[in-house]
């Protein structure tokens, strides 16, 4: 036998071993004798400015429930679909992202069964073919200006032992593998928005007033009333004379800073209309109707809006006034919280309604800067005009201390 002729018998032994592997194992889509380690993910995808959106959708074992979250480049800017279109802050996180995918390499074959896709957390979260609800990562898929897939994929769990490498699999093959990326895709919306909320830095507050009350809507009354005001003045805050404590305050004052919306509803078109320009609400059914199923409960005489859980009234040294209106409990999740008793029942999410007032003449008193808080003020009164925000429960308590919680 010549040497041409073993080349070619070997040849054939490996496809009739391969074909053999495919029949007596069908979940086996590729043979491990087509070996693509090392090769790119996504060969094509080349350019880091041309994802126009991006889709994820993770997956709740909890509830058995898919979650989508949708990011898009439409009109000139970045907007969330899956949140009513609610603004997004995603160029530069969409970026990296796509720089970090662009670089996913197929660093080792971990299995070709279809039956090994749970154990690693593979499995198409929008898979109906599939009975178990453990097992389903995270899909992402990354889309050109032209809706076609620049990048889509499964991400599952850790690799135990190696820090950095998940298991990933594309969408429609058995084969599962060990990566290593820094890519961070979250499905969280909070994590794709303005995380500045408010704008504001707790050395530039200057008065804060807690209007603590609750709302009988059995009995159409105000109850539990409690006012607590707090005013600053030469780097001190004060509490009705008095110094609070300091630690109370330093939280109260960081969580308005930091405070992060969890979800958005947008007001109804004509609400949102009459906030902005300023003219006072219109009395229409529809507003009030929209209001208080939110917790919110206009006067109809004298345009006064009471909330179910209270209010904030802050002021900034730039003359902002900023109104924080706590309503009901907004169904449809909960924050996770910790395992202590301190967190039990802080993940009851809350609806939260702001207006934002600049005036001059509380520029001067403070002698703050009084052109940066207008041009601040209308950017803000136009962007909360538009939305109901919901908080989540550990805010929502941060930012309702009482007098004894401050004293």
């Amino acid at each position: 036998m010549n040497e041409t002729t073993k080349t070619l018998y070997f040849v054939m032994v490996a496809v009739v071993v391969a074909t053999l592997a495919v029949v007596i194992d069908p979940s086996k889509s590729t043979p491990d004798v087509f070996d693509d380690v090392g090769e790119p993910f996504f060969a094509e995808f080349t350019d880091p400015q041309a994802p126009r959106a991006i889709e994820v959708i993770d997956y709740d074992e909890a509830t058995a429930t898919a979650t989508p979250l949708k990011v898009e480049f439409t009109d000139g800017k970045w907007v969330i679909p899956s949140h009513y279109g609610y603004p997004a802050d995603a160029e530069e996180r969409l970026a990296t992202t796509a720089a970090a995918l662009m670089e996913l390499r197929k660093d080792r074959i971990v299995s070709d069964s279809v039956q090994d896709h749970a154990r690693y957390a593979v499995v198409d979260p929008l898979d109906q073919g599939t009975a178990s609800l453990a097992g389903r990562g995270k899909r992402v898929k990354i889309l050109d200006g032209d809706g076609n897939a620049l990048a889509d994929f499964i991400v599952g769990d850790e690799v135990d032992g190696r820090r950095g490498y998940r298991y990933l699999r594309v969408p429609g093959q058995n084969r599962t593998y060990e990566v290593k990326t820094d890519a961070d895709v979250s499905a969280q919306f909070q994590d794709w928005i303005e995380t500045d909320l408010l704008k504001v830095s707790p050395f530039d507050l200057r008065r804060i007033q807690i209007n603590r009350y609750t709302i009988n809507e059995r009995l159409g009354r105000i109850e539990n009333r409690q006012q607590v005001l707090l005013t600053k003045s030469e780097s001190k805050w004060q509490m009705q004379g008095r110094e609070p404590d300091t630690d109370a305050t330093g939280e109260l004052t960081r969580a308005l800073s930091d405070l992060r919306i969890v979800d958005v509803q947008p007001k109804p078109q004509g609400l949102s209309a009459d906030l902005k320009a300023r003219s006072g609400m219109q009395p229409t059914m529809a507003n009030f109707r929209s209001l208080q199923g939110k917790g919110f409960f206009p006067n109809p005489y004298t345009g006064q809006i009471l909330s179910n859980e209270g209010e904030l009234l802050v002021e900034s040294k730039d003359g902002l006034l900023y109104t924080l209106r706590f309503g009901e409990i907004a169904r449809g999740g909960s924050e996770p919280s910790s395992d202590s008793e301190e967190s039990e029942g802080e993940g009851e999410r809350r609806y939260l309604m702001i207006s934002v007032d600049f005036s001059e003449a509380r520029a001067e008193k403070y002698e703050g800067d009084a052109e940066k808080g207008k041009e601040l003020g209308d950017e803000l009164s136009s962007r909360f005009a538009e939305w109901y925000y919901v908080i989540s429960g550990a805010d929502f308590a941060k930012l309702r201390p009482s007098r004894s919680d401050l004293s």
